[in-house]
This record gives C-alpha cells, structure tokens and sequence, in this order.
C-alpha cells in the first residue's frame, strides 16, 4: 500500500533553498516548496510503504546538513 506525507522542515537560518535543492535529488520526494511560517520548507513525499517513509524521513531528509527539525503529516484522504 503506498502512502504519502507532507513533510514540513525547519532549516537553519538562509539556508532554504540549498535544502530544497538537496530534497528534490531523494527518491521518492514528488515536490518541495520553500514557504512561510513556523517552517522553511513543505516536501511531498511517496512510499511504497510506511516503514520506507519512515526510512525516507529518517535516514535521508533528517540526515541533509542544516535541517533543524521535520513534522511528519501522512495523507489520509
């Protein structure tokens, strides 16, 4: 079952669209916006799975220098 998430990250200060560029080159990543607000950065992200997503989020998102911070949303609807 596939599963889709909108994932919003906080990146330290300036740093947006060097993480932007970084999100959209991971697999499984549809789209990524810079935007306003208590984030920087709002990605859609698409698994084949949860623990993929899991993983996705974790291993790869988290792992890009100067992100601060992601909240995790899954789409139910």
């Amino acid at each position: 079952m596939a599963v889709e998430a909108y994932v919003f990250i906080e990146c330290e200060h300036a740093r947006s669209k060097e993480v932007q560029a970084k999100l959209l080159k991971i697999g499984g990543v549809k789209d990524a916006r810079v935007v306003t607000g208590p984030y920087d950065l709002i990605a859609l992200v698409t698994a084949s799975n949860f623990k993929v997503l899991g993983d996705v989020v974790i291993s790869k998102i988290q792992a890009i220098n100067h992100v601060k911070k992601t909240l995790t949303n899954v789409i139910i609807e």
